[in-house]
């Protein structure tokens, strides 16, 4: 058989990456359930109507076609429609919401860690597979402004924790759809999205390009495409951001009850980010998030230093994304790209895994009519939470130790049993790091706590 070609956009990560993986999401699930969100799952496809509800993603849709004969008279309904992959869990979650509201206590905080497709280009960061972890509030009817307060804090807290590991300082960019809305429209410009879509590709374009499509695209003036440039230059870390905006508004005569109350809701939040997260988070007038549900706050997220690899954590408010026309369910979410967070972490090479396999110790077999001597050892270990692999052949004790060594497996333990003379030996364990060997019971040894399970950390870097 040929070797296999990869397939680029979807990541596999060798057994010490995926340990590295595994820890960057055990330790955002525990800072989301510290904060009271609860873990849900959602099936992977969805009908095509549903998932492109968002907008313009429908080249970005795996569709799923069956097999079957077209003539087969048991295909559903939605087979017939077209079923897709789902690309993100904010749709999915959305779904959700409307056939469980009945069985839902509201608001309703979830998080949500799973696999999602993307029919992009794959490039630096990012994937046509890869995992996502969530965390959305939703009410019922309404949801307070809080709310929007809380969920970037949550965030923050969550990657704070992995910056323990190696990951760079995070920095949240935040803006309020309401303050763009009042200010556009105050300035003339009714076609919000139109322009909000335009804005969002401030960084990629340049404000040149930026001004030549509100020019073209929306038929604003030279004057109000200045005016919308202006705006989205504005950015800090406190509240002065406020004062700026209300300045250039009265500079350009506008008045906007949508506006002020944008404004009240983004200096909330700069105010309360000051205190629980101070330096994080930033606003960001040019932060548009081009797809039309937003409705409020919404929100990316940069690693500082890696800039270029745009934003690993975003989201917003929504308030019509879940109606069934009867009810409606706003809310607000944010969501970290695991996959390209990981990537990233890896491919600087800012973190590494201590071992490639969860054993902390390899118990040796002295010969293999004595393996099961060996294999109750290794029980023994076990029951008391120690991770343990029993080696693979009766080989020589050098050999069994350059087995464990490669795997990065710490100990080395040697059974009880006779010497070469018929002298009984007592269990002995071996750090094999350090040469150190020590009489050991299976039944009440234990290693150090920083060796029982693999631990990632900080790669140093070197300095100039």
């Amino acid at each position: 058989m040929a070797r296999p070609t990869p397939l680029s956009g979807f990541p596999e990560w060798l057994p010490a990456d995926r340990i590295v993986e595994t820890h960057i999401l055990d330790s955002v699930r525990r800072t989301f359930e510290l904060h009271g969100f609860t873990g849900i799952e959602t099936r992977a496809v969805e009908p095509l109507d549903q998932l492109l509800r968002k907008g313009e993603t429908s080249k970005e849709v795996y569709v799923l076609r069956r097999l079957q004969a077209e003539e087969e008279t048991n295909v559903s309904a939605a087979d017939k429609a077209g079923l897709g992959l789902h690309f993100d869990l904010t749709v999915p979650f959305a779904r959700y919401v409307l056939e469980n509201a009945g069985h839902l206590a509201f608001p309703f905080k979830r998080y949500q860690i799973q696999k999602v497709w993307r029919g992009e280009r794959p490039q630096d960061g990012r994937f046509r597979e890869f995992t996502q972890a969530d965390i959305d509030v939703v009410g019922a009817g309404e949801l307070p402004y809080h709310f929007e307060v809380e969920v970037p804090l949550v965030m923050a807290a969550a990657l704070a924790e992995l910056q323990a590991i190696g990951v760079p300082e995070v920095r949240i960019l935040v803006n309020n759809r309401k303050v763009a809305e009042g200010f556009y429209r105050g300035l003339g410009l009714d076609a919000v999205d139109d322009v909000l879509r335009i804005i969002d590709k401030l960084d990629k374009v340049g404000p040149v390009k930026v001004a030549a499509a509100l020019v073209a695209e929306v038929g604003a003036t030279s004057d109000q495409a200045d005016a919308c440039l202006e705006l989205a230059s504005i950015s800090g870390a406190d509240a002065s951001v406020i004062d700026r905006v209300r300045a250039l508004a009265a500079t350009r005569a506008i008045t906007s009850a949508l506006l002020d109350e944008g404004l009240a809701e983004l200096g909330a939040l700069m105010e309360a980010a000051a205190v629980r997260a101070p330096g994080v988070v930033h606003a960001d007038l040019k932060i548009a998030r081009g797809l039309d549900y937003y409705t409020g706050s919404v929100y990316e997220t940069v690693l500082v230093g890696h800039e270029e690899l745009g934003s690993i954590c975003s989201g917003g408010r929504y308030d019509t994304l879940a109606s069934d026309g009867a009810n409606t369910y706003p809310g607000v979410g944010l969501s970290i790209g695991i996959s390209r967070l990981v990537s990233r972490l890896l491919s600087a090479g800012l973190v590494k895994a201590s071992r490639s396999v969860p054993s902390a110790v390899v118990v040796a077999v002295t010969a293999e009519e004595t393996r099961p001597a060996s294999d109750a050892v290794a029980t023994a270990l076990r029951a008391r939470g120690i991770p343990v692999e029993v080696a693979p052949s009766a080989a020589k004790f050098g050999k069994q130790i350059k087995y464990a060594d490669k795997r990065g497996v710490p100990f080395v333990w040697f059974p009880a049993g006779l010497n070469a003379d018929g002298e009984p030996v007592a269990h002995q364990v071996k750090d094999i790091r350090t040469g150190a060997q020590a009489e050991a019971d299976p039944a009440a040894w234990e290693p150090p706590a920083a060796d029982w399970w693999p631990s990632v950390a900080r790669v140093q870097q070197p300095t100039d």
